[in-house]
């Protein structure tokens, strides 16, 4: 299999850290030498590994924010 070739060029967040040091995070990302896109996915303590992840171009993070904004979280039940 090919290597992947990645730089993360700006974290914009952390969402979560598991018990293993990995956190689930947000960053932009440019995969393969390509144009940089907004990508979710675990990543070991010194990004050495990586877990499998979503990678959204610009219209997908808007329509994204679009339908988190009209989510009305509690109503889902998905506190604890």
């Amino acid at each position: 299999m090919a290597e992947i070739k990645f730089e993360i060029t700006k974290s914009l967040g952390v969402l979560s850290e598991g018990s293993r040091g990995w956190q689930k995070e947000i960053n932009l990302v440019c995969w393969n030498e390509r144009k940089p896109k907004i990508d979710i996915r675990d990543w070991a303590p010194e990004h050495e590994k990586m877990g499998k992840g979503i990678t959204l171009n610009c219209e997908e993070i808007k329509k994204l924010k679009e339908i988190l904004d009209s989510i009305d979280i509690v109503g889902l039940g998905l506190e604890p």
